[in-house]
């Protein structure tokens, strides 16, 4: 008998380069963090990231977003290595994508393409499924030409223009059908969860926001006692998970909702912005900072505009900052002589966070459970507070 033949049936992880441009108003630490946050994101999506290419540019070129020169670098790399996919840190435009893709032969993504990759693996609910379909076929409508290269092939000749343009404009009609019909399909969903709320209405309800992977689900599982899923990926949370959570005699809502990010791609926000009804409906907000992240107080400013164009940034908001098991204090050669700001401790951060910000905030670890029970009464204060002005005579408190 010959020798049986055994294959390797597990999963090939895709291997990518990261690309990205650095403008002139941009430092290149800057530039350094988008990319982690890329790799990470490649990560998230089950990719390895092998190199990262850079360029500094005026702006990005209009045909193939890096310049010629270091286009012929990444294609050199790519050959020689045998890369799977090539990941650009910012949306690329129908043609700059054609234009790349002939260039390079392999798998072009953008980060748009790249967080709906990992969105539509992470959907559980119907609706997020619906939310993600939407926005991928959003996002694919003004890059229907790349589908039918196969044309381009055939070189010309009587006949042949016709079919193909007849075929992507078919092809469109579906899409935009497609697209009334996924839309028409969330306002349902919309109007089923808006009945939902309106029978929840008797409870105060807290939402817990903040950038993607800062521990919102960790807290979420520690207040709630629920099994939320929970890991260091980013977007872990998709859909928006509604738990009762009671503090001492005191029953309240707790939402978690779908972490925000730099750069989103703008379709996602507009898909998503049924999923953040709970953030716009609740009556505190519990916004959760990584203070261990380098970059938290860029973070800080990117949930503060989500919030903003949600509506939602005036409503009382308690700061949560977690993870200072893992915070360290950085080091003195990372910042600028010329701006003479010392590295600060995170007792220094402490103080000067509550002298600048006239706002309650905790700093916590939610893993290792340090100061909780310090938030839990901060937010059993605050709840209170809301439910006996709202419900005077409830005499669940007395």
């Amino acid at each position: 008998m010959g020798k049986q033949k055994t294959y390797d049936t597990a999963l090939k992880q895709e291997r990518a380069v990261l690309v990205g441009v650095i403008t002139p108003g941009e430092k290149p630490e800057q530039t350094k963090e988008y990319l982690d946050e890329l790799a990470f994101l490649v990560d998230t999506a089950g990719g390895v990231v092998e190199k990262t290419f850079t360029q500094k540019m005026l702006k990005p070129d209009r045909a193939t977003f890096v310049g010629t020169g270091k286009l012929e670098e990444i294609q050199a790399y790519v050959k020689a290595e045998e890369i799977d996919m090539v990941v650009f840190d910012d949306e690329l435009s129908p043609s700059q994508l054609r234009n790349i893709e002939r260039e390079l032969q392999v798998k072009i993504l953008d980060r748009s393409n790249l967080i709906l990759d990992i969105f539509a693996g992470r959907a559980q609910t119907a609706q997020a499924k619906t939310q993600v379909e939407l926005a991928q076929l959003q996002y694919l409508l003004p890059r229907l030409t790349r589908l039918w290269t196969h044309l381009e092939r055939q070189k010309g000749g009587i006949g042949m223009r016709g079919p193909g343009e007849t075929q992507i404009e078919s092809d469109r009609r579906m899409i935009l059908e497609k697209i009334s019909l996924l839309k028409e399909r969330l306002k349902l969903i919309d109007r089923q969860n808006e009945t939902q709320r309106k029978n929840r209405t008797q409870l105060i309800r807290v939402a817990l926001v903040g950038y993607t992977n800062v521990g919102k689900s960790t807290i979420m599982n520690m207040l709630a006692k629920s099994e939320v899923f929970a890991e260091n990926k980013l977007f872990a949370t998709l859909d928006t998970t509604v738990r009762k959570v009671v503090i001492e005699n005191l029953p309240f809502l707790l939402s978690d909702t779908v972490g925000f990010i730099r750069k989103l791609p703008h379709h996602l926000v507009e898909c998503f912005k049924s999923t953040l009804d709970e953030v716009r409906e609740a009556d505190i907000l519990i916004h959760v900072v990584d203070v261990s992240h380098p970059n938290f107080e860029d973070q800080i400013h990117t949930v503060n505009e989500t919030l903003n164009d949600l509506g939602a940034r005036d409503k009382d908001t308690i700061m949560i900052f977690n993870k200072i098991d893992a915070y360290v204090t950085p080091k003195a050669d990372e910042y600028n002589e010329e701006e003479e700001t010392a590295p600060l401790t995170l007792g220094d951060f402490k103080k000067s966070w509550m002298a600048h910000h006239n706002a309650p905030a905790i700093f916590i670890s939610a893993t290792k459970k340090e100061n909780i029970e310090e938030f839990k009464q901060l937010l059993y204060d605050k709840v209170k507070a809301i439910h006996t002005s709202r419900y005077p005579y409830d005499k669940l408190l007395y």
